[in-house]
């Protein structure tokens, strides 16, 4: 049981079990390290649960879904690994080394576009030799609620010592905390069951997939729901931007709780860069090895 200072509703509780995933080192750089840790093959309920406080409609329908093992980063990729990747030769798009708002090497990078985290992956790959990619938004809930079917990974609620959000506002009871009007370094909140730190909050993380309004026809493999070589053809796809929109997963720094729920889904245009766009990579390991 993970003690809290403030007090909370009668009969609630916050779980958390300490983190246990395998994991490896990728070094970026002189002192620079990237933390990869291992997410067990499985399967999962994605979306939210029946009757969840402040569920929306895309997060449904409910679905299980089955995956195999891969590999998460423990925490969102630092500006300081940006920076030493984004000395990497350029594969296609051009990285600036230090774009983000709220400074800090340890803080998470922001301020960087879809198709600019997705270099930094492709950057990396060829590298290293490795599969690194942004995870599927199926794959980052599946690392998030690291075996929980509960609005957070932690339980019920969330706090200000659990994580950085809009915490003067209240979510199901929760007690009032600290807003903090910006990003805080990495490994600043305690990591859940799999050693996985700031699912919730703190920055936006990007995924691979692209925007659907539910999740009717989602895969159920864990790969990433794409729209190949599709063109608009629709007043739906026209309002909704959906060939160049793309998944974001956790909420940030600016957000309300409910907006950083394990089952919250958001969506900008992969080309939007703000001080609460982020991500974390993945890393798939060759099928003979799995």
């Amino acid at each position: 049981m993970l003690e809290l200072s403030k007090p909370l509703p009668e009969g609630w509780r916050v779980r958390r079990k300490p983190g246990t995933g395998r994991r490896y080192r990728e070094v970026l750089a002189e002192g620079v390290e990237l933390v990869m840790v291992e997410i067990p093959a499985g399967e999962f309920w994605m979306g939210s649960a029946e009757g969840e406080p402040g569920a929306y409609e895309d997060e449904q329908p409910r679905h299980r879904v089955s995956l195999e093992r891969f590999f998460l980063g423990q925490m969102a990729v630092t500006q300081a690994q940006w920076q030493a990747v984004a000395g990497y030769p350029q594969i296609e798009t051009e990285l600036k080394a230090d774009p983000s708002r709220f400074k800090g090497g340890n803080r998470p990078v922001e301020r960087v576009s879809w198709e600019e985290a997705r270099e930094f992956c492709q950057r990396l790959s060829v590298r290293t030799g490795k599969d690194y990619r942004l995870p599927s938004e199926a794959q980052w809930e599946y690392g998030c609620r690291a075996g929980t079917e509960t609005p957070f990974h932690f339980g019920d609620f969330l706090t200000d010592e659990l994580a950085n959000y809009r915490a003067t506002e209240v979510f199901n009871g929760s007690p009032e905390g600290k807003y903090r009007k910006e990003t805080v370094e990495v490994g600043s909140f305690a990591p859940n069951a799999w050693g996985l730190h700031e699912m919730h909050g703190n920055v936006w993380e990007w995924c691979a997939d692209d925007w659907h309004r539910s999740y009717d026809g989602a895969p159920t493999d864990g790969n990433a729901w794409l729209n190949e070589n599709r063109t608009k053809t629709t007043e739906e796809d026209e309002t909704e931007n959906s060939t160049k929109n793309k998944v974001l997963r956790g909420g940030s720094w600016n957000d309300f709780p409910r907006i950083c729920r394990s089952a919250i889904r958001g969506n900008v245009s992969r080309a939007d860069r703000d001080g609460y766009l982020g991500f974390r990579v993945c890393c798939v390991p060759p099928r003979a090895l799995r």
